[in-house]
């Protein structure tokens, strides 16, 4: 049975020596540029340098995720950022941008990459063309089923990384744009605002429905119990989430799968220690689910979007601002709680018991304590345990040792010798002539004592062998410079370097003609018999409506979630990399084009057209076209919409199942009403305010051939 790779995160060197100390194969972690964790402290570039060579000593891969759109002005920087971390040995770079992956590929062809879930793969096809690409490997979409992934898995050799544990997305990543849209803040750019996290209500005919306000709130993804399953099938790499969380969290969570790992691998059988989970809810937890990984559908924590904790006690009596609770959990000065029903927490600073003030309460007891803020609610949650961060803390003071065995000769007349090895490299250093002693022969306890003084290393002997003649004289000196030697030798074995190579980016993209066309979406009958006398040169419409209408311009929209493919003969409007394996294609929106490369790259797998990022500016738009043009010499052919609603999020969640109801709409804080709409089984949220780009030939000027108006059912 294959052992996969345990991948944890990382937001600062803190926590890259807490998920060593835990035990991870591999970190993924970010620098100041380009991270979909924009708001993660990140690392600077000698921190990075400094955090590869550290994680290599413990033979831990660095991953450093390069994972956000690219815009055309940032290529350059983007490059010599590649170069930078390529020269200073690190393991893979993540990558979303498809035009990215293509120039860096092209670039650097023995650079390791991954093709991150903000690339939203989540079928089979889309596996096959990043591997046909030449990627490692692939984050497919935390959507995806263990059922499709071991169907992946038996039909493509590219290897697999699945998310296991930590926050979701409440849309497909990659896929959303609610925060661009509303706030401004790209999640594909790494600055989501996290509006999913916001209060909502759900508006059924003019009036409230929802009870609870976090409608989009999803709960957060834990895997341990099925740990099991995913080794079966063969996944690589078993990922974790969390670059913003804590190192105490960090640690916690490595630690847990570390040990589920293990314990199935060598027994077949999870074995998860609960007060370690306990102590990880204690940490942060928002409630757990097995997610659409383990086909659970009821992601949602409406509750709260926040850290929860685990319940510590009900209140029994308040009266001026002196609160009796029912312990169900211990409780110690220090800690933190919250009386959630009223939503007030604070650090417990004293506790009395009996009148007595004490400093730790037993489960079951009855306690009094004084808070500021009027209580009327029942349940107390522990929202931190300062024993379990005082405990942690002092854990991660540690360091993770490497065991190495060591092979000392000291015989008279001949040199000093000293051969250590890891298992895997072997270092062997001499020193001067064994003298014979005159007044201080060496002992060979004083031998082994002093080389075992390996201080703040990494090292820790596991077996130490020692052949030595009596009556010799070694100093003291002499013994920590061999020592030192080799270890610095070692050191310099384990820091392995990449194979660089670079070349001359090349591809080959068609020409076409500058042309000024309308094009529109339709999504119903009704909708297209009031257009079809209009000079549309391509009508995009969904299966059931195509198969109704006999037009020449039609062209038939794909999903951009599609698990599995069929065979079509007909022009194809995609919204996903699986289906760049048809003939006659254009892209959609949702392919996230926002540079030159990636138009090329299209282009040069046939696309016919590509629809540009609503993320775009018109001068980004302006800069891409130059780009393009002035590397390729050629006009690309490129669609810009120009009215409609846009779609905010897709998501496997249907909040309209949940409550019963066949349309809705979700409404915020400013009383924004965004339609909800389910199409296909899966949920689409529209923005509040439609697009409405005026000045069309603004766009033809700047060599958009295409506009398009996007004619949908939302209201």
């Amino acid at each position: 049975m294959k052992k996969p790779e345990l991948l944890s995160p990382v937001g600062n060197f803190e926590s890259l020596k807490a998920a060593i100390l835990a035990g991870c194969d591999a970190v993924y972690l970010g620098g100041k540029l380009f991270g979909a964790r924009a708001f993660s402290n990140n690392f600077t570039d000698d921190e990075l340098v400094e955090a590869i060579k550290y994680a290599h000593l413990f033979d831990v891969k660095v991953y450093v995720t390069v994972n956000t759109l690219i815009y055309e002005n940032e290529v350059s920087k983007l490059m010599n950022y590649v170069d930078f971390l390529y020269k200073n040995n690190v393991d893979a770079l993540i990558i979303q941008d498809i035009g990215m992956m293509d120039l860096i590929r092209k670039t650097y062809p023995l650079l390791e990459l991954h093709a991150s879930t903000q690339m939203h793969i989540h079928n089979l096809e889309g596996v096959k063309l990043v591997e046909k690409l030449g990627l490692k490997r692939v984050v497919l979409a935390r959507e995806t089923s263990i059922d499709l992934i071991k169907k992946i898995k038996e039909n493509t050799n590219i290897e697999l990384e699945i998310f296991i544990h930590g926050a979701l997305c409440i849309s497909y990543s990659g896929q959303c744009l609610f925060s661009s849209l509303i706030g401004n803040r790209s999640g594909n750019r790494g600055s989501c605002a996290g509006s999913c996290r916001q209060k909502y209500n759900l508006i059924v005919n003019n009036r409230k429905v929802n009870e609870e306000n976090y409608l989009l709130s999803s709960k957060d993804l834990c895997s341990l119990e099925n740990i099991g399953k995913l080794i079966d099938i063969g996944v690589d790499s078993l990922k974790i989430e969390g670059r913003m969380k804590s190192p105490s969290y960090v640690y916690l969570v490595t630690k847990l799968y570390r040990k589920a790992i293990d314990s199935y691998l060598e027994c077949g059988k999870v074995n998860i220690d609960l007060e370690d989970l306990n102590d990880l809810k204690k940490v942060f937890n928002r409630n757990y689910t097995k997610g659409f990984l383990f086909n659970e559908f009821d992601i949602v924590n409406s509750y709260r979007p926040n850290h929860l904790g685990i319940e510590v006690g009900k209140v029994i009596k308040s009266k001026n601002n002196y609160i009796s609770i029912m312990l169900t959990d211990d409780l110690n000065i220090n800690d933190g709680i919250r009386f959630v029903e009223d939503d007030v927490g604070f650090v417990v600073t004293s506790i009395f018991k009996d009148k007595k003030r004490i400093d730790h309460a037993k489960k079951g007891e009855i306690i009094e304590i004084y808070s500021k803020e009027k209580i009327r609610g029942t349940k107390v949650v522990k929202t931190t345990d300062y024993l379990v961060d005082k405990r942690i803390n002092k854990l991660l003071k540690q360091t993770r040792k490497i065991k190495i065995d060591g092979y000392l000769e000291a015989r008279l007349n001949q040199p000093l010798f000293l051969k250590i090895n890891d298992g895997t490299n072997k270092v062997i250093v001499t020193g001067n002539i064994v003298e014979k002693s005159i007044t201080s022969p060496i002992s060979s306890d004083r031998i082994k004592e002093q080389l075992n003084k390996l201080g703040n290393t990494i090292y820790e002997f596991a077996n130490l062998e020692l052949i030595n003649d009596r009556n010799i004289f070694i100093s003291i000196k002499e013994l920590n410079d061999l020592k030192n030697k080799a270890i610095n030798l070692l050191n310099e074995k384990r820091l392995y370097k990449n194979n660089y190579l670079k070349k001359e980016y090349k591809i080959e993209v068609p020409d076409f003609q500058k042309e000024r066309n309308y094009n529109v979406l339709v999504a119903d009958l009704k909708t297209y018999k009031n257009i079809k006398e209009n000079n549309y040169k391509y009508i995009y419409m969904d299966n059931d409506l195509y198969n109704q209408i006999n037009d020449t311009r039609k062209v038939l929209k794909l999903n951009r979630v599609l698990e599995s493919h069929q065979n079509y003969d007909c022009k194809l409007l995609i919204g996903e990399l699986g289906s760049l394996g048809y003939q006659d294609i254009m892209t959609d929106f949702s392919l996230n084009i926002t540079n030159s490369y990636a138009v090329a790259f299209l282009h040069s797998l046939n696309v016919k057209q590509v629809t540009l990022s609503y993320e775009l500016t018109d001068t980004q738009i302006k800069d891409l076209i130059d780009g393009y043009i002035n590397r390729y010499h050629k006009q690309p052919n490129l669609e810009l919409i120009v009215y409609g609603k846009e779609e905010a999020m897709i998501s496997k969640y249907n909040i309209n199942k949940k409550h019963n109801v066949d349309k809705s709409f979700l409404e915020d804080r400013f009383k924004n009403k965004y339609p909800v709409i389910i199409k296909d089984g899966l949920m689409y949220i529209y923005n509040y305010k439609i697009r409405n780009l005026n000045n069309h030939n603004k766009y033809f000027e700047m060599g958009i051939n295409n506009l398009r108006y996007n004619l949908d059912c939302t209201d």
